[in-house]
């Protein structure tokens, strides 16, 4: 178990809502292999909205990485 990496001061809790939803999906994704595929690209839409600057999902996306084993970017790859 791990933390994740999310400022929380950049966020309401609604957005830290939208952001943990998503991470964990990029996790069932990687590690359960069975996602809806619809379902994994709204939640990436979702967090793109929330998130809102390329260089923010970047540096959320490496964080990530470090802590999970996980990339965002390469995970949502497989789905489009």
């Amino acid at each position: 178990m791990y933390t994740y990496p999310i400022d929380l001061d950049l966020f309401t809790p609604e957005e830290v809502v939208i952001i943990i939803e998503f991470m964990a999906m990029i996790e069932d994704a990687n590690e359960k292999g069975k996602i809806d595929k619809d379902v994994i690209i709204k939640k990436h839409n979702n967090f793109r909205k929330v998130i809102n600057s390329v260089s923010i999902e970047k540096q959320i996306d490496k964080d990530f990485q470090k802590v999970s084993g996980y990339s965002i970017f390469q995970t949502m790859k497989n789905f489009k």
